[in-house]
């Protein structure tokens, strides 16, 4: 969130957009923490987007609080692009590594932009795969309309969890370009 909020910031100052449209910045935050309204295994949510997700995972709580955030703009705000970034998975660091977070994006020109983008500014990024008819299977519940956590954590694991925020998108109506990315391990790198 904080990433997303100096960009923000960043761009807010410059005069905004170039092209005079309006900028939104929808923060998405979560924290793990104990307590009678706490989620439990097996739970079933009904998430913002109307999609109903089973808790097979209670540490894969930031993908339901993101998913929300980005069925909002779909639902409340007027954009052409949305653009989401999270520490969302461990496994990105095993897909593209420690110094490149990895995208996901629903256009090969987008994909291409934010790889010159990260080049340019020393945020390097890497593709990840973008298959929802290859990898959204790994979400199937018998129980909700999907899981919060994949099956096979063998199978394209990040990128999964970046299709699990992309289904939400679409699910709520969304049908402009879209880019997601996971820097779970450029930031710790910092650190």
């Amino acid at each position: 969130a904080a990433g997303v909020l100096g960009a923000f910031t960043a761009i807010a100052r410059q005069g905004g957009l170039p092209c005079g449209r309006p900028l939104h910045c929808v923060l998405c935050l979560a924290e793990n923490g104990i307590g009678p309204a706490m989620m439990l295994q097996d739970d079933i949510l009904t998430a913002y987007s109307g999609l109903t997700v089973e808790i097979n995972n209670t540490d894969a709580e930031g993908r339901l609080v993101l998913s929300d955030g980005v069925a909002h703009v779909a639902k409340h705000l007027d954009c052409d692009l949305v653009v989401d970034m999270a520490t969302l998975t461990g496994a990105q660091g095993i897909s593209t590594g420690t110094h490149h977070g990895m995208i996901l994006a629903t256009d090969e020109e987008l994909e291409k932009d934010a790889v010159a983008a990260g080049r340019r500014s020393g945020d390097m990024v890497h593709p990840g795969i973008f298959a929802p008819e290859l990898l959204i299977h790994e979400y199937d519940s018998d129980f909700a309309d999907m899981r919060n956590s994949v099956k096979n954590r063998s199978n394209a694991q990040s990128s999964c969890a970046g299709l699990f925020i992309h289904k939400h998108l679409v699910h709520s109506g969304y049908t402009g370009r879209w880019l997601h990315i996971d820097m779970a391990y450029p930031v710790m790198s910092l650190l």
